[in-house]
């Protein structure tokens, strides 16, 4: 039985996943921004501004942190895009079915 990091990526594959992080990264920061103005507009003292950049500090790091795009981690990252709801089936048609039902289960125990 193969591991996750020992599947082979085909390059329509490849293309697919980059397209997939491009789009749930939009999705997610633009939801991101629209929540930032809604918070901005809560601010009226000095102690709410900095709550509101720990906030953004905390956001960034995750953001950074959760958009790997080596090859290795595909599998990982798209699960939990999935799981998320950062990304659909729809998003990710083309990847073989051997890899789609790997990320299905790992959508289960992320």
């Amino acid at each position: 039985m193969m591991t996750v990091s020992e599947f082979e990526w085909s390059t329509q594959e490849k293309e697919i996943v980059q397209t997939a992080l491009e789009t749930a990264y939009r999705r997610e920061t633009s939801s991101l921004v629209h929540l930032i103005r809604e918070k901005s507009e809560e601010i009226s003292q000095v102690g709410d501004l900095w709550r509101l950049n720990d906030f953004l500090s905390a956001r960034r790091f995750d953001l950074d942190g959760k958009y790997d795009d080596r090859e290795s981690e595909f599998l990982f990252v798209l699960a939990r895009l999935v799981k998320e709801g950062w990304l659909g089936a729809e998003d990710l048609n083309g990847i073989a079915a051997d890899k789609w039902a790997k990320i299905s289960a790992l959508t289960k125990i992320l």
